[in-house]
């Protein structure tokens, strides 16, 4: 694969930084870790996400979920089993991982729910009001005349 060269965007952008970050980081990514474990990524409303883990084998003591920086972080470390088993075929994967999910600006993750093998985490996107689409009145461009207040004289 060819590397791409992003200094003519560095030149040109503003504030893009992170981005171009991000970039770089998927162009090196591991693919042999890419399929475990399988997840979706659902848009539930305008600012509402769910994603969702298939961490089957699993417990709710044996996966972490933290947010730090902007990066979702989901961690699965299997406890060593007690009984010795011995399989005629294995096919549940029970192997330890550690996924990561860069969040955009004003996303936050609500919580997350372990259920029938699925592990659901609920974000929402947050734009504080100074950052919404808003209308600007426009002015005449002249200053308003100042008004004189007047006194009344006490009888």
């Amino acid at each position: 694969m060819r590397p791409i060269d992003l200094s003519p965007l560095y030149r040109s952008t503003v504030g893009f930084e992170r981005l171009f970050d991000l970039i770089d980081s998927v162009a090196g990514f591991d693919q042999a870790a890419a399929g475990y474990p399988p997840y979706n990524i659902e848009q539930l409303g305008e600012d509402k996400y769910r994603i969702t883990m298939a961490v089957a084998g699993f417990g709710q003591d044996e996966i972490r979920v933290d947010v730090k920086d902007q990066t979702l972080s989901v961690a699965g470390a299997k406890k060593a089993d007690e009984k010795q088993r011995r399989y005629v075929h294995r096919g549940i994967a029970a192997r330890n991982f550690e996924r990561r999910f860069q969040l955009a600006d004003h996303v936050e993750v609500k919580g997350a729910d372990l259920q029938d093998g699925l592990l659901h985490i609920e974000l929402v996107r947050n734009v504080p009001e100074r950052l919404k689409p808003r209308t600007i009145a426009i002015g005449t461009g002249k200053a308003p005349e100042p008004r004189q207040v007047e006194a009344s004289a006490a009888v």
